[in-house]
């Protein structure tokens, strides 16, 4: 069913290294949420690699510590240029007004709008993204590198939560994470601890 107003698209990439081109996004997954925060739609794809690329040594060895979310990021893998324009075009079916959120941003937008602008040409979300550790640091007043999960407070967080480095659960249990902080934000709940 098409929403209206926001919607805020929780995010979470897999990849071989720190920069798209070079190295290739291999997962995406996004939960999809309705401007009441409830999870409305979700959606995941493992890519082929890009041409010529190669993976990263340093990230190529984290990954030898990760054997179950590589074996997840790895199964039948999709075109990038079908899979960006299948992905652009869930977004469109889902209405209201995109609005990409992760945790950090900076990192899994930079690949998804790379991705999305070579292999779509454009991008549904515009130039933005929202960035959970920025709202974190606003409710927390801390200082932005003070403001990681360890810090956060307890009921942001789903009973049973667990960060497994595939795609989709990430960006569902961040997704839980950015809906908690903004019903406070919303509740006017500001969390000062000193």
């Amino acid at each position: 069913m098409a929403q209206s107003g926001e919607i805020y698209i929780s995010t979470d990439i897999e990849t071989d290294g720190p920069i798209p081109g070079p190295y290739s996004m291999l997962s995406l997954g996004s939960a999809a949420y309705s401007a009441d925060l409830e999870l409305i739609a979700t959606y995941s794809v493992n890519f082929e690699l890009l041409p010529g690329a190669e993976g990263h040594p340093g990230t190529m060895a984290w990954w030898n510590t990760q054997p179950e979310a590589w074996a997840a990021c790895r199964l039948d893998p999709q075109p990038p240029e079908s899979a960006m324009k299948s992905y652009a075009e869930w977004i469109g079916e889902l209405g209201g007004r995109p609005v990409f959120a992760a945790y950090p941003a900076g990192f899994d937008f930079t690949f998804v709008y790379w991705y999305l602008i070579k292999f779509t040409g454009q991008s549904p979300f515009s130039h933005s993204a929202l960035d959970m550790k920025t709202l974190a640091m606003a409710l927390m007043k801390k200082p932005y590198r003070d403001s990681v999960k360890l810090n956060m407070p307890q009921r942001w967080f789903s009973a049973g939560a667990r960060h497994t480095h595939t795609a989709l659960d990430d960006a569902i249990e961040q997704g839980a994470l950015f809906c908690s902080m903004m019903r406070d934000l919303r509740s006017g709940t500001r969390e000062d601890r000193r």
